[in-house]
């Protein structure tokens, strides 16, 4: 399997939007959004998910059949000299545990450090264990941030990586 990432911009929403419904019906418990609020979702409201100013949308394809298999996206935060995140992550299960979860962070880590953040975030469900290990074997820790509120009173996980250069993770 050979991965390409691509850069997506507005135009290439209907391939996004394929993947990030796919995503949304595969792991329904790990994103903050719902498939019932975007499967019939308006064609702007998709051209305005890759509207993000600042901001860098991934897809990973796997070239040997021209198959997305995974997508992120990088964001700025308000001072993005200090962090960016690390948003709508998600790896094809049929792929996992073949590299294409550490391309995708290590192209939305490049891209933060060549923004000027000195550190990337993220947010995690409590509960998901895989993705937790491999958030950590990319370079992030847990952090002492409270994460969102969920149903029934948990609060998402906020992993950070330092994007420092000396504390570059060799990928």
């Amino acid at each position: 399997m050979t991965i390409e990432l691509r850069t997506l911009s507005v135009d290439d929403w209907r391939e996004w939007r394929t993947v990030r419904l796919a995503a949304l019906t595969d792991a329904p418990s790990a994103f903050g959004s719902r498939l019932q609020e975007w499967a019939d979702a308006p064609d702007d409201r998709w051209r305005d998910r890759l509207s993000i100013p600042g901001a860098i949308d991934l897809l990973a394809v796997n070239i040997d059949g021209n198959v997305p298999v995974g997508m992120a996206t990088g964001t700025p935060s308000a001072d993005p000299a200090s962090r960016a995140e690390l948003i709508s992550m998600w790896v094809d299960p049929a792929v996992r545990s073949r590299g294409v979860a550490t391309a995708l962070i290590t192209a939305i880590a490049h891209w933060a450090a060549t923004t000027g953040a000195a550190t990337l975030a993220l947010s995690v469900m409590p509960d998901n264990l895989a993705a937790r290990r491999t958030y950590e074997r990319n370079g992030f820790a847990l952090s002492d941030e409270p994460g969102d509120l969920l149903p029934g009173g948990q609060r998402e996980l906020v992993m950070l990586r330092d994007l420092s250069p000396e504390r570059a993770v060799t990928d």
